[in-house]
């Protein structure tokens, strides 16, 4: 994967009128993850925001230096920002980006919607549920080699570091259990999607949406995606369902 990647891990932002929707990435990947989709949504007239998470997009030791709480307070302050420019305001999130956006909604009762992209309420890499025991012993553990992604152009599409940062792994998980514990208060529509192709979040962490406090919540499973579903071979069926729960729930 490293010698594929060519995007931008830059933060972006696009304007536009009063609706808005935050992107989040997760855990060791960027925005750049995000920008189709943000590009998609800003030819809609969305306002659009992607921050770049402290400890991402530089390099995987910068990752170990930083609390799940760095990234929450990151996220709230570019949700506050888009707020003030987009009353009816949304928050996409993709892995743990969409834990990330749970645990916003968990706070914000106002916010028009919530989309959740493979929602990484469970992981199915097993040293990741090792690192608090282990983020005292070793730094980093690698990425597996293999792709899940079906677009051979996605991998372009991507940056992201080639290890698993532990003490960042530990952050994560902390913060995955504190989201889980208070499902009940994600008050607000949400639609998450996920797949079966994705050798990252198993089809089982669906389970996760019945504890959520809205009856209006819909899942949609997709069959040729890989984790990284909206740089891959289903990104424009997704971003057109996307625009689809946008548009019924902001009173367009």
């Amino acid at each position: 994967m490293a010698e594929a990647q060519k995007a931008d891990p830059s933060p972006f932002a696009f304007e536009g009128g009063p609706i808005g929707c935050l992107l989040l990435r997760g855990f060791s990947g960027s925005p750049a993850e995000m920008r189709p989709l943000g590009e998609f949504l800003a030819t809609q007239g969305l306002a659009v925001r992607a921050p770049l998470l402290p400890g991402h997009g530089t390099t995987p030791e910068d990752l170990n230096r930083v609390t799940w709480e760095d990234w929450a307070s990151a996220a709230q302050e570019a949700l506050e920002a888009l707020k003030a420019e987009a009353p009816h305001t949304f928050i996409a999130g993709l892995s743990m980006g969409a834990i990330l956006a749970c645990h916003l909604a968990e706070r914000e009762a106002s916010l028009a919607g919530l989309i959740l992209y493979a929602p990484a309420f469970q992981v199915a890499n097993r040293l990741f549920w090792l690192a608090p025991l282990l983020k005292g012993v070793i730094r980093q553990f690698p990425k597996g080699k293999d792709t899940d992604l079906t677009d051979p152009e996605a991998p372009s599409r991507i940056w992201a570091y080639p290890t698993y940062p532990v003490r960042g792994a530990a952050e994560f998980l902390a913060l995955q259990r504190g989201v889980r514990r208070n499902l009940g208060a994600v008050r607000v529509p949400t639609i998450a999607f996920y797949s079966s192709r994705d050798a990252n979040v198993p089809l089982s962490a669906t389970r996760f949406l019945d504890r959520f406090g809205t009856p209006d919540k819909e899942i949609v499973i997709l069959h040729n995606s890989g984790h990284c579903m909206t740089v891959d071979s289903e990104r424009a069926a997704i971003f057109a369902r996307t625009w689809g729960f946008i548009r019924a729930h902001s009173g367009m």
